[in-house]
């Protein structure tokens, strides 16, 4: 039984050390025959050579460096593609995906499990705005998506071989592979964890937001609710406008005087005109993604493949 180990790395040459250091007599524990392998982002640090020394030691570390760039979605499928092993597991190196829950996971797998998902109870060391968005964030996909994602749960799973070899073809290029697993099913289960602050460095995405773009991925890749209710508003707002219009005739036939003014003015039109703006901004939300779909450009490019021997 072989258990392949994704992890996405950019700017991460602190944790490496401290992340094999645990996670190698866990893996140990539970297989004799795994592979982790490292998905690299071109980084500025020392993070490639800090692999490469590692990989010397231990020829079952394995690294996947792109030719620019891609992010970690991308990061994560390309691990997933180059992934050998019966199950794969895709956790982040800063250990705040602790390894110690890779011994129930595996175990969950032997019991029949498809997909074992890691549930965050706690997120310790991230700021209240920060968990605000989260909780928001994962009531909205939940509440418009066409496929149910469980609230707090990362790219941090176990998937059998065949989940992941069906996350590999879907051709989204968004790569928000909390949906992607969604959407392609199979037997799951969750595991509730308290989430720890990282071990060292920062994260690379906004401290206070997190990801926006992941998270608009969420919404709009997986539902076209957006668009709906930006219909819905247009048909409030021009029913708004008859009742008003219907009000002003009135009074001009009662011979009422009506007290608009400049400020009255000056409300509807930037009401109006905000309205406008949302939705031309919904519309190139959901425009930018199928132009990036139809343009059907790689979602990786490898530069380097150390430890693999297809797809050289």
């Amino acid at each position: 039984m072989l258990l392949s180990i994704v992890v996405p790395v950019y700017k991460e040459e602190k944790n490496i050390p401290e992340y094999l250091r645990r996670v190698r007599p866990i893996l140990s524990g539970v297989t004799e025959d795994y592979e982790i392998i490292f998905s690299l982002d071109p980084s500025p640090d020392r993070t490639e050579d800090v692999i490469l020394a590692e990989r010397a030691r231990d020829d079952r570390i394995k690294l996947l460096k792109f030719s620019r760039r891609f992010g970690q979605p991308m990061a994560t499928l390309a691990g997933l593609e180059y992934a050998g092993g019966d199950a794969v597991i895709v956790m982040d190196v800063d250990m705040q995906d602790p390894p110690e829950l890779i011994t129930e996971m595996v175990a969950k797998w032997r019991e029949g499990y498809d997909v074992v998902l890691p549930q965050r109870r706690q997120r310790t060391g991230e700021p209240w705005i920060k968990k605000l968005v989260a909780k928001t964030g994962y009531a909205v996909i939940n509440k418009i998506a066409e496929v149910r994602i469980p609230p707090n749960t990362g790219d941090f799973r176990l998937m059998t071989r065949r989940v992941a070899a069906e996350v590999v073809k879907l051709k989204e290029s968004h790569g928000f592979l909390r949906g992607m697993v969604a959407v392609v099913g199979f037997k799951q289960c969750i595991i509730p964890f308290d989430r720890p602050a990282r071990f060292a460095g920062e994260t690379n995405y906004n401290r206070f937001l997190g990801s926006l773009r992941i998270g608009f991925n969420g919404i709009f890749c997986f539902s076209t609710y957006a668009l709906s209710l930006s219909t819905l508003l247009g048909f409030i707002i021009a029913g708004g406008s008859f009742l008003l219009m219907a009000t002003y005739l009135f009074f001009k036939l009662m011979g009422w005087e009506i007290l608009w003014g400049n400020p009255t003015l000056v409300i509807l039109i930037s009401f109006l005109g905000g309205i406008q703006l949302i939705s031309v901004g919904i519309l190139g939300e959901y425009i930018g993604r199928i132009y990036e779909e139809v343009r059907s450009r790689p979602k990786f490019i490898v530069d380097r493949a150390e430890g693999f021997e297809r797809k050289q």
